[in-house]
């Protein structure tokens, strides 16, 4: 069993959520607001030390049609500075629509747009999930 931490990158936010590889499911935990137009680091290094992640996933903003979204090149940066400052594997998982089912998922129930975000993190983490499970790894 792996514990993951997924995160829904943006500029002015950035959902985290917490997911099981045993279950194949994910929660989410909360969303972030950077700190001069940086990620708040302090946040992320709290949430992974009381998590303590096998991984982490990072959701990777693509089109519809497959090419990457103009905050693309930024997601992975993200992910660079993540694996160098902690140390664990990262990956990135589409994350298209996930923002858009978020949403239709919460059905009224998630009252601040916040909330969205750690959902639509959840989401990354599910669809990585998925994605492993198609190709046998």
């Amino acid at each position: 069993m792996a514990t993951l931490l997924g995160f829904d990158f943006g500029l002015r936010k950035i959902g985290v959520a917490v997911g099981q590889t045993i279950t194949g499911t994910a929660s989410p935990l909360q969303t972030l607001q950077p700190r001069n137009d940086k990620p708040d680091w302090a946040k992320i290094e709290a949430l992974i030390n009381e998590w303590c992640p096998d991984a982490l996933i990072v959701g990777l903003p693509l089109e519809q049609d497959g090419q990457e979204c103009e905050i693309a090149p930024r997601a992975r940066r993200f992910s660079r500075q993540l694996e160098g400052r902690f140390r664990l594997p990262v990956y990135l998982a589409d994350e298209r629509y996930t923002s858009r089912i978020a949403h239709s998922m919460a059905g009224g129930r998630v009252r601040h747009s916040d909330d969205l975000d750690a959902v639509a993190a959840g989401l990354i983490i599910e669809t990585w999930l998925t994605e492993q499970d198609r190709s046998g790894a």
